[in-house]
């Protein structure tokens, strides 16, 4: 008769998954329309989903579709009802977002809402898009949305590392994970790149930047790449939560999963070996379990154990470890849990007397519980010759001397004690009572102790207490079968407890490494530099393997740092353990005569480093397994480190091009002009004689020119004595109307087709700040106005002074600003989307440095009804004047 295991899940995971389950038939379902960046037509595929849905009579509702002017896409909407937008106020600027509240309460089926990564304005009720859906769905209504492999907070650092490009807009990989259905939009990256020229994805001139940029056809391809596996990854993990919440019993043979099952002996190796070639032969993944059992491992066979793990991972395979008392219990389940399709095992070469007792071989049990899952029997390689004691295994007795010292005095002294009382109470009674001291016994020490135990109130009850007295004659058979007794419940107690003990002491080991673990990934994913993540490193090895680390990183060019520490022989074992990313010096095949044990640093892309200990023993075992997850952990983080570095490092390369290529052209264009217009008109003057009228004219021009390269050359000086920061404002004490006045004089040619009104409070003091750099900003403001504002409107300037500050408003009529200008107002060569030619966008970030050089603020804001508004706040002291 087969025997039967309980692979179901554990009942805490069953009740959670159950509940789970129950809420989410509660909520919306969330259907996310997945691509590798932005053009693939996830909107556009989402719309014609949508379509069909509505067809079948689904109400669905546009929540918030973004078409950027495609017309395919924007085809697409005709016939949907679509839910206005809610604007929301930031800084006098109207911000359209997607309206919540009339969602909610329209109480659609479903609902369109684009870009899940989005930022909300500043102002809305969640920061996030995909706050707002998580409300939406709470409140049971479905959710079709879109999303690109960059926004994954996961992959955000590996995508800034491919296209040097830092993604500011993520959200965590847990909305992808639990979301109800994923459809994967793909299109080849040929395809992509003709959707991209032809202008299916952005206007030309945007276009042409976005392909030398991010949409190199290398980047494509890689951001291609990991949408597929993300995909393939969520669809595998899909189907084994699937079969353990639906108490399936596997394996469904849908892909090619084996597991090896490993252990504490050289045979493990040649199964490792013929399953990692078994793997690819069936283009199959590779699992290696190792069960952890009760009994203790010595030296050599933790040794053996750790080559062992150590061999499946250089082979690529996943190293799982759990721990069971029966051993065919835990390989089935895990390989149930994990949808493996074949075991590949090794016969048997031990017997100790505990296993004889089972019924059934362990081969033949597992064969015989495995169901659908084909088991791969490997045979011994063992010569005929080997003595018999390599089968035959006794049980291990670790009992320390004291334990049976303290267990025979246990029995000894209540024995002398019940002597004297034997005739009141009866022998039989002493019978109870010893073997009550033997069961207590059993729940404290271990076999052997136990059994000596038994062996001693066998021999004194049967001595002293069974009549007749001082033999060891046993005329009553009950008298008889009690002696039996003693030994048979010293035996099934003592394995019994040994074996809880030692489950509860790898529990409770494995919960402790589970909570280090834990508290190490939490601290370091709160780390927010790479000293932090070292700091943090070093206190938790210290804790937990009482070791001091010593942490050598690259250095950027591919080479460890210096380390002064070391001696020249140890520094030349870290960099070969960098080098080929394999342990070295003390405790290992290479380079052993080094006193540092030396770990290489390294994540999925990146070789960071190594660390070094100094170990009084070798790790083994579970031990080292414990190890290698910690460092595993430590150098995902410091691998995110240098990946951040590295992702900034691309950032600012990039923005230093942008800012070559604009000031070229912006110099190379405002030069031209000016320069052109003032060999042209000094040529034309040379060439032949005009009128006066005429030569009055020409004069003119080359007086505009002239003051127009005369500004420029100003501005591009005033930025770099910024840039040095070589400014020292020189603080006097001035008069607001003299201010007032050297504004509008040098600039009274620009004003003369402008009402320029000019107040100031009556009681504004004199102020202390640098006459001329103020007197430029205002100058730059100005002249600022009369670019931008209507001939014949008002350009105003108004001063007042109050709690120790002056502040100066500079304001027009004009359009005001653009609400995506508005954060860049102040940035150097920043222009204006609807710009006018001529100007580098220099004058406002020079007002900006002259101010907050004097220790003052400047903001830009649109005005109520029209127009904008410079808003300047100087700090200055109220003068103390003596008027005697």
């Amino acid at each position: 008769m087969n025997e039967q295991y309980d692979l179901r899940p554990d009942p805490d995971e069953l009740l959670t998954s159950l509940k789970l389950e129950e809420e989410r038939s509660k909520r919306g379902k969330l259907k996310i329309f997945f691509g590798m960046c932005a053009g693939v037509g996830k909107t556009y595929s989402m719309l014609k989903s949508a379509a069909v849905e509505a067809e079948k009579g689904v109400d669905i509702v546009v929540g918030y579709v973004e078409t950027h002017g495609r017309k395919e896409t924007e085809a697409l909407l005709n016939g949907f009802e679509i839910i206005s937008r809610k604007n929301v106020l930031y800084k006098e600027t109207s911000l359209p977002e997607m309206d919540i509240d009339a969602i909610i309460q329209r109480k659609p089926n479903t609902v369109l809402v684009d870009e899940l990564a989005h930022t909300n304005a500043p102002g809305s009720r969640h920061n996030k898009r995909f706050q707002d859906v998580l409300e939406i769905l709470d409140n049971g209504i479905d959710v079709y949305t879109t999303l690109n492999v960059q926004h994954l907070e996961s992959r955000a650092d590996t995508v800034a590392q491919i296209t040097g490009i830092v993604i500011r807009e993520t959200l965590p990989d847990e909305i992808f994970e639990k979301a109800d259905e994923v459809e994967l939009i793909d299109i080849t990256t040929k395809e992509l790149l003709i959707r991209l020229t032809e202008g299916k994805v952005y206007a030309e001139e945007r276009s042409r930047e976005a392909l030398l940029n991010f949409f190199r056809e290398g980047n494509i391809t890689a951001l291609r790449e990991m949408s597929l596996r993300i995909v393939a990854d969520r669809v595998d993990k899909q189907l084994r939560d699937y079969m353990q919440l639906k108490r399936i019993r596997g394996p469904w043979k849908s892909g090619l999963h084996l597991m090896v099952v490993i252990g504490p002996n050289q045979q493990s190796a040649k199964l490792i070996r013929w399953a990692k070639n078994l793997s690819y032969t069936m283009s199959a993944s590779l699992m290696a379990l190792y069960v952890e059992t009760p009994r203790p491992l010595n030296d050599p066979q933790n040794e053996q154990l750790t080559k062992n793990i150590n061999l499946a991972r250089q082979l690529g395979a996943e190293v799982v470890t759990t721990s069971d008392n029966d051993l065919v219990k835990a390989i089935l389940t895990v390989a149930s849990k994990e949808n493996i399709t074949h075991i590949v095992v090794g016969k048997p070469r031990t017997r100790n007397l505990l296993s004889l007792l089972q019924l059934g071989s362990f081969v033949q049990r597992l064969i015989k519980n495995s169901g659908n899952i084909d088991v791969y029997v490997l045979g011994s390689d063992l010569q005929s010759d080997i003595s018999y004691k390599r089968y035959i295994a006794f049980p291990s007795y670790t009992s320390k001397p004291i334990q049976y010292f303290i267990s025979a005095l246990a029995v000894i002294i209540p024995s002398f004690l019940m002597f004297h009382l034997s005739h009141a109470i009866g022998y039989q009674v002493v019978s109870l009572v010893m073997m009550f001291i033997v069961s207590l016994l059993a729940t404290v020490f271990g076999i052997g102790p136990i059994l000596l135990a038994a062996f001693l109130s066998t021999a004194i009850w049967d001595y002293f207490f069974i009549p007749p007295h001082f033999t060891l004659h046993i005329e009553k058979p009950e008298d008889a079968l009690t002696c039996i007794m003693f030994f048979v419940i010293a035996l099934i107690n003592g394995v019994l407890t040994t074996r809880v003990r030692r489950q509860q002491k790898l529990t409770k080991d494995r919960e402790e490494r589970t909570n280090a673990l834990f508290q190490l990934t939490k601290e370091l994913s709160l780390a927010t530099n790479l000293d932090e993540v070292l700091s943090i490193s070093k206190k938790r090895i210290k804790k937990h393997f009482d070791v001091e680390p010593i942490f050598i990183l690259q250095d950027g060019q591919g080479k460890l740092q210096e380390y002064n520490a070391f001696t020249e022989n140890e520094y030349s074992v870290a960099s070969w353990s960098y080098r080929y990313c394999k342990n070295a010096g003390h405790f290992t095949d290479t380079l052993p005569s080094s006193k540092h044990t030396f770990y290489p640093l390294y994540g999925a892309t990146l070789k960071t480093g190594v660390v070094a200990i100094e170990l009084a023993a070798r790790l083994k075992g579970d031990k080292e397994l414990f190890w290698d997850t910690f460092i595993t952990q430590i150098s995902n983080a410091i691998e995110r480190e240098f990946l951040n570095k590295i992702a900034r490092r691309a950032q600012l390369l990039n923005e230093s091009d942008k800012l070559y290529n604009t000031l070229f052209n912006s110099i190379s264009h405002e030069f031209r002009i000016p320069v052109a217009t003032i060999m042209g008109a000094s040529d034309a003057l040379m060439s032949q004689d005009y009128p006066q009228e005429i030569q009055k004219e020409f004069y003119g021009e080359i007086n505009k020119a002239s003051e127009r390269l005369n500004r420029l050359i100003e501005n591009l000086l005033n930025m770099s004595r910024l840039e040095s920061g070589r400014i020292t404002p020189r603080f006097e004490w001035c008069e607001v109307n003299d201010l007032a006045n050297e504004v509008v004089k040098n600039l009274q040619k620009e004003l003369e087709e402008y009402n320029v009104e000019v107040v100031i409070s009556p009681d504004t003091p004199m102020v202390k700040l640098d006459f001329g750099l103020t007197e430029q900003v205002l100058y730059n403001l100005v002249y600022n106005a009369t670019q931008h504002t209507p001939k014949g409107s008002t350009i105003r300037l108004k001063f007042f002074f109050d709690n120790d500050t002056l502040t100066i408003l500079v304001m027009d009529r004009g359009e005001g600003f653009k609400y995506p200008d508005i954060a860049h107002i102040f940035d150097k060569f920043y222009r204006g989307t609807d710009a006018k030619p001529g100007g580098m966008g220099l004058g406002l970030s020079i007002v900006k440095g002259f101010i907050e050089a004097q220790g003052g603020t400047v903001s830009a804001e649109n005005r109520t009804n029209g127009g904008a508004r410079f808003v300047i706040k100087m700090p200055s002291p109220v003068p103390n004047i003596n008027l005697e």
